[in-house]
């Protein structure tokens, strides 16, 4: 990892570097930057580049548009291709104010203002996402490249291919994946990245989506991380593997306990199970994310938790029982549409609320909850998720825990975006409704 401005200076002189992106994150998730030339760029990491923040969706209003983009030293990364022929740097920027305080809007602070708060404690916050993704040809129509399933493998499969070519440019960048494999849903798949520090997470899961979709471009074919495009399939989650540590030692695991969970973690899944529909607009962040949110696809719709459950929401994994630094817990619910940023924020202030007020975990549910019925699930006090983006924004909007993690500045412009969004859903003729109605009135 890259530590000072000095080193910075040195690897791009080394490696010949001739532009430098410098990238922030908009409220929505998605990936802006700006391009800065090598004789430009020892200035801009000493006061950081000033840019209009008018256009960028989240951020200011025209008579305040004023920003700073900081980089992150020790986010610099070397692309491993080239960029019209020229060798490519990139880091993340934290989003300051002119006056050289923290933009609120800034989603990456957001992550860090959380980590904050338990720095006191020095405890360590540890994310792993499960990002899943499609291949297509375009994207023009969900037209899928082959016809896999789970794990299935084939060297002669394009998508095999381009996923190895993925993981590659990753491990280049510094990145470390654990594993890579085809997912259940034809043409889908998944790479995994060893967990790492939240905020280290947060910027590796902006490259990993960022990498996937120029190696797919690069091949004439297209890469998306929409969480349901394909009627009648599997959609793409986002499972996110947390841990909390301090100096090493994992918090989350008891050995005396029934499920090798500590009473921090018992408490700090309680916190996520109590306020996870509150979240949903965050992790679940867009009108397609809720028809991946569906019983039948595996995606959890359920407010429980289990082990080999994997219709629960929470699920405590069990690859390596009673081993201290396999203890984790999965969150099942997000999808990779989500800001990884705001994301990983609010389920830590979840889990942080858990802890805080001692909330009791409840037991686990380890039948398959699709299969009862509703008089069975409320007998267990079995809550579901929002159902509609518009269900979402209903409950987040009175969620004092979204608005006080976020901020009054996130939390307002999110709600604002997200109802546009499903204003213009639903006003929205579909083919469904031609197909099915025409006909007969």
């Amino acid at each position: 990892m890259t530590k000072t401005k000095e080193e910075v200076l040195r690897r791009i002189d080394e490696a010949g570097v001739k532009f430098i992106r410098l990238c922030f994150t908009d409220i929505l998730g998605r990936l802006k930057g700006m391009a800065m030339t090598r004789s430009e760029i020892a200035e801009v990491l000493e006061n950081g580049q000033g840019f209009d923040g008018s256009s960028v969706e989240g951020f200011v209003r025209i008579e305040e548009s004023d920003l700073m983009a900081v980089p992150d030293v020790r986010s610099f990364r070397i692309l491993p291709w080239l960029v019209g022929g020229e060798k490519v740097a990139m880091m993340f920027c934290d989003i300051e104010t002119p006056d050289g305080k923290p933009y609120p809007g800034d989603p990456r602070y957001v992550l860090k203002r959380m980590l904050e708060k338990i720095k006191d404690n020095r405890w360590t916050y540890y994310t792993g996402p499960e990002m899943e993704y499609f291949y297509f040809k375009s994207n023009k129509a969900p037209e899928v490249l082959d016809g896999g399933g789970y794990f299935d493998y084939a060297t002669v499969d394009i998508g095999t291919t381009l996923r190895k070519r993925t993981v590659s440019a990753l491990e280049d960048l510094g990145i470390p994946v654990e594993c890579s494999h085809h997912e259940v849903a034809p043409s889908q798949q998944e790479i995994d990245l060893k967990y790492q520090d939240a905020l280290v997470m947060a910027d590796f899961a902006q490259l990993y989506r960022f990498v996937v979709k120029e190696i797919a471009q690069d091949s004439g074919y297209y890469a998306t991380f929409m969480p349901k495009p394909l009627l009648s399939e599997n959609g793409s989650g986002m499972h996110i593997h947390m841990s909390i540590a301090e100096n090493g030692r994992n918090l989350f695991f008891d050995p005396s306990d029934q499920y090798n969970l500590s009473q921090l973690a018992r408490h700090f899944t309680a916190g996520i199970l109590m306020h996870i529909r509150e979240l949903c607009l965050v992790t679940n962040q867009w009108v397609n994310s809720y028809k991946r949110l569906v019983p039948g696809y595996e995606a959890p719709v359920y407010i429980s938790w289990g082990r080999r459950n994997r219709s629960s929401l929470v699920r405590v994994p069990m690859y390596r029982v009673g081993k201290e630094h396999s203890t984790r817990i999965e969150v099942r619910s997000p999808d990779p549409g989500c800001n990884p940023y705001l994301a990983f924020a609010v389920l830590l202030a979840a889990g942080l609320k858990g802890i805080e007020k001692k909330y009791e975990l409840p037991d686990p549910i380890e039948q398959n909850i699709f299969d009862m019925t509703p008089d069975e699930r409320a007998k267990l006090a079995i809550g579901s998720l929002p159902g509609t983006l518009e269900e979402a924004i209903r409950v987040t909007e009175k969620s004092e825990l979204a608005r006080e993690t976020l901020g009054d500045h996130i939390f307002e412009m999110l709600l604002a975006n997200k109802r546009v969004e499903w204003d213009a859903y639903r006003i929205h003729v579909s083919q469904f409704e031609i197909d099915q109605y025409m006909p007969m009135l």
